[in-house]
């Protein structure tokens, strides 16, 4: 046998009315107002000793007995109405009515649903109260816009206020059984739905608020899904825009790059590359890598780039160039902990010889035409940038011949595994075994890199946390 409120299921229907932890049952037969003014008091205010007989008749009670009062919930952070799934295992729903006829005629004769969920109701007269009343525990918010003798403008005017004064919340409006165009402009204003006074009952109320703040909860997860992906297509484009164009207008030399951030759905990490030509035909290459993968990194490794870049064109290179460099490092890092290793390479107008420069980085790979590609010397390189205050960074001359590749990297390469099922890092060696068969395959420029960076990423049984960036340069000294 059923039970409602302790009574078995052979009582007559009622509707459930909540003041404060308690449940009454109320029988059918009995209308239940919102509001009326003959109760004497505000809504969610405890009523007077002197007018509770009126108000026990409102809700079907015996007189001489002193209904309790509703409370005002607390404020909390985030509208329940965003969060909590509506009406999860029977829970209540919370409904604040924006009703001032003075008559009060609005009333609803059931506020329980077939699952056992309440509507647990809240009254305002006016906007200002409204204002009071729409704490975060607020499902839904109805609003009549049908009383008597009030203007169509001055009707939605109301509805618009409630809107911006509840933007997260599921707002209904109310109107008679004529105002089809009200209703229709009051939903395309932005209400989620539209009740008729004359057909309203508590199971359609019910299920109306249900249904309002569904939608409502899905309208918002669509719009923070459309601005998600604004975001990501703007931080795309700027990111795109951060990455280097080189400028080899002149030279003979081929240029091919891969870059791979570690971080996902990103498009630039802290490693950073660039290729420039100066007016004295001296071709000008770095590669560096800023320690960490998240975007202050990545903006960091931009600002070095580009003041590389600068630098460069003003004739720095060398050890003035990299002392300068530190000192934009130590001016626009966040903590003294950050460093950059950066390795440099300013290759002759002919082709033939380079300075190298290495500033706690890997040493690039040199590959000549007929021999295996071997590593260029790195023993007597400098720390990397930002560790020591007065640094020094030698610059060693080295010839590079007629025909070569020289491959620029950074430490993503060879920091993976060797295998998927060793924790052996491929290292050096390892990197320069898998150039090397590449080459004998034929391969070069971006089908090199791209041959390079695939087997990286599978040797390591997946893709790799830490950036990536490859740069080759590569001269065939027959077309000359």
């Amino acid at each position: 046998m059923m039970f409602v409120m302790g009574r078995p299921a052979t009582t007559p229907p009622c509707a459930a009315y909540a003041t404060g932890s308690s449940l009454i049952a109320i029988p059918f037969r009995h209308r239940i107002p919102l509001w009326s003014p003959s109760w004497g008091h505000l809504p969610g205010e405890a009523l007077g000793e002197g007018r509770r007989s009126s108000s026990c008749r409102a809700l079907g009670g015996r007189e001489g007995t002193t209904p309790m009062p509703v409370p005002v919930p607390r404020q909390r952070n985030v509208p329940v109405a965003e969060t909590a799934p509506v009406g999860a295992g029977g829970g209540d729903l919370i409904l604040l009515v924006i009703e001032d006829d003075p008559a009060g005629t609005f009333s609803v004769p059931g506020l329980l649903d077939a699952a056992g969920a309440r509507v647990r109701i809240r009254t305002a007269r006016n906007l200002t109260e409204a204002e009071r009343l729409l704490t975060d525990d607020v499902h839904c918010v109805l609003v009549d816009l049908a009383l008597p003798g009030r203007p169509q403008d001055d009707a939605l005017g109301a509805l618009k206020h409630v809107l911006r004064l509840a933007p997260r919340h599921a707002v209904l409006a109310l109107t008679a059984s004529g105002d089809t165009e009200l209703a229709a402009e009051a939903v395309r204003l932005g209400a989620q739905d539209h009740l008729v006074r004359e057909e309203l009952d508590g199971r359609l109320l019910t299920r109306a608020v249900r249904y309002a703040v569904e939608r409502k909860r899905a309208d918002t997860a669509q719009v923070k899904l459309a601005e998600s992906r604004l975001r990501a297509q703007e931080n795309a484009r700027l990111e795109r825009g951060l990455l280097p164009t080189p400028l080899l207008e002149g030279s003979d030399l081929r240029f091919a790059a891969r870059y791979r951030p570690g971080r996902s759905r990103a498009l630039l990490g802290g490693d950073f590359y660039d290729t420039v030509r100066t007016p004295d035909g001296t071709v000008h290459a770095m590669i560096g890598d800023v320690c960490g993968h998240g975007p202050d990194e990545a903006a960091l490794g931009v600002e070095l780039r580009i003041a590389w870049r600068a630098l460069t064109f003003a004739g720095l290179c060398g050890d003035d160039l990299l002392s300068t460099l530190q000192q934009v490092l130590e001016h626009e890092r966040e903590s003294d902990e950050i460093f950059a290793t950066l390795c440099t390479v300013d290759i002759s107008a002919d082709g033939r010889r380079a300075g190298l420069c290495l500033a706690g980085h890997p040493s690039p790979l040199i590959a000549r035409h007929g021999r295996a590609a071997q590593l260029l010397p790195y023993d007597d390189g400098g720390p990397a940038l930002g560790l020591l205050p007065r640094a020094r960074w030698p610059r060693r001359q080295v010839e590079l011949g007629g025909s070569w590749s020289l491959m620029m990297y950074t430490d993503g390469l060879i920091e993976g595994r060797k295998g998927p099922d060793t924790k052996q890092r491929l290292g050096q060696d390892g990197m320069l075994a898998m150039i090397n068969r590449q080459l004998s395959a034929g391969l070069d420029g971006e089908s090199l890199l791209e041959a390079a960076v695939g087997e990286v990423r599978e040797l390591n049984g997946g893709d790799l946390t830490d950036d990536v960036a490859v740069l080759l340069l590569s001269r065939d000294g027959a077309r000359r």
